[in-house]
Parts: structure tokens; sequence; C-alpha cells
């Protein structure tokens, strides 16, 4: 499996200009990818940088034929003249789909600091050599740390209640209605921004071992793990982010992950950040997992 993640800014580059096209032209160029996972997608916001009023999501839809383009909107609102609007992340795949879920993420109150809702969309996928996967792509809070580790946790929450249907599955049905039987994977892959880096207490919340919160449900030794540390180790990961654009912090930072399940800790075979490209102030991720 190809896989890119890249938060494109609503696919505005440094350079102001909102081209969607571009997003897709150096993704590709970064890799023949399978499954490309976009964050902050606009739908009809006029008032962002480089005017986004425009439908991102058609755009891209029209820019990947062959592909599948599925939209979890984080945001999703009314403008007083009854303008519909929509900001979340998108997954686009030419894998065969077996589900998609979309998840809201944790949104608990922090007085006076700047927010919005954050989720996690999630396409369950199979690839020919791997079977099921579960692809989870998602942006966490910004500004306020006490949501974004709570939206942390519950991304790990998420990934032990996956693996334990796929442990102890529902009662089997082919009857054709909603409780028919779903593909339960333990395999998964978590990609996104999650606006915090590696040396974080959130970064160490997505890695801990699974069941150690009775309320996930999950076996012991379910977790997930960092793709670029599992074919690293203890080397830096390059940056992400802030490496041109410094508005938000004085030094570039890596916050772009690729989380893998135990089932995939041995597959992953390459991991690639493109530091040339300016069209996003963010630099895409691509990984190989065979």
């Amino acid at each position: 499996m190809q896989l890119v993640t890249w938060n494109t800014q609503w696919c505005c580059g440094l350079d102001g200009v909102v081209s969607p096209q571009r997003i897709v032209q150096h993704a590709r160029a970064l890799a023949d990818f399978d499954v490309l996972c976009l964050q902050e997608i606009a739908v009809h916001y006029p008032a962002l940088e480089g005017n986004a009023g425009h439908d991102q999501v058609a755009l891209l839809r029209a820019l990947l034929p062959g592909y599948q383009v599925f939209f979890g909107a984080a945001v999703d609102e009314w403008t007083p003249d009854g303008q519909r609007q929509r900001f979340g992340n998108l997954i686009a795949t030419r894998l065969p789909v077996l589900q998609l879920q979309h998840h809201p993420l944790p949104y608990p109150a922090d007085a006076g600091v700047r927010s919005m809702p954050r989720m996690c969309t999630v396409a369950t996928v199979r690839d020919p050599g791997l079977g099921a996967v579960r692809v989870m792509t998602t942006h966490l809070e910004f500004y306020s740390k006490r949501q974004r580790m709570a939206q942390a946790r519950a991304l790990r929450v998420l990934h032990a209640q996956a693996c334990a249907h796929a442990v102890a599955p529902p009662e089997a049905s082919g009857d054709g209605s909603p409780f028919q039987s779903k593909a339960h994977t333990p395999h998964a892959v978590l990609c996104g921004d999650f606006n915090f880096e590696p040396h974080e207490p959130e970064h160490a919340a997505i890695c801990a071992p699974a069941g150690a919160d009775d309320s996930e449900g999950a076996p012991l030794g379910m977790r997930l793990w960092d793709s670029w540390r599992l074919l690293h180790a203890a080397a830096p990961q390059p940056p992400t982010f802030r490496l041109y654009d410094r508005r938000y912090g004085p030094e570039p930072g890596s916050c772009d992950f690729v989380f893998v399940s135990d089932s995939l800790k041995g597959r992953v075979q390459r991991f690639v950040v493109d530091a040339a490209t300016q069209a996003s102030d963010h630099q895409p991720v691509a990984v190989s997992i065979a």
C-alpha cells in the first residue's frame, strides 16, 4: 500500500494561491498512491486566505479519476444567508472500500481558547497484499492542549475497540440488513496532522499500550507505532511544519505522522517527507506498507 498524507491548508500555498490541482500534482510526484489522505479541505469558505470559496471536495473528485473520494466534515455550518460551509478531512482511494465511518473527537470546553471541532474519518479498504486495512485520518486541535490530549486518547480508544472486534466479532450475519457482518481487522494506519511533536505527551498517549484503560476493551499488546521510529529509531523525523512559514513558531517541527498497528509494524518499508514543496504550509508524507 502506497499512502500519502498532507495537511493542505485548504490547498493554499505559501504564495497565497489556492489550487487543489497543484496539491494533487505534488502528491502524485511524491508517490503513486493507493490512498491519499488530505486534511484542511474547505467547502465554501471565501474568507479563508486566498479565497477558498469553492467546493474543494468536488474539485478534488474531478482531479482523481479512478479514485473513490470520501469527505468527513469536522465543521458543518451555515452562514447567515444560508450558505452551507464544511471543513474537514478527505480520503481518496483506488482500493476497494469495505466500510466508511466518521468519528467526532472529544471537544471539552476550554474557556477563552480558540478552537473548533475535530473528527476522524475511517475507510476500511482491501489491499491485495495486506487484506482489510482501516485507514484513519485526522487533524487534531492546534490551540487547546486540553482538547488535543483528549482527542489523542480517543484515537487510541477507537483503534483498541476495532482490534477488540477483530478478536471477538459480533454475531455473524448475511441477511443484507445493517446488522450484516463487517470487515473487522487489526490492520490500521492512522495518519494526519496531530499538532503535537514527537517529544510531547500526546504522542506518548497515542503510542501507549492499548488495554491499559479497561474502557478500551482490547487485548494487551494492541497498540499504535510511529512509522518513522520503526524505520529510523531515535533519529529525528524531518520537519513537516514551519519549514518555510514561521507564523506559528520560530523553529521547524514535525507534527504530521503515520502510525501503524501492531500487525503492520514489520511491514513499513518507506517513509519520505517532501521538504521542497511550498504548495501548503505543511510538507506531505509518503509511506509504503507491504
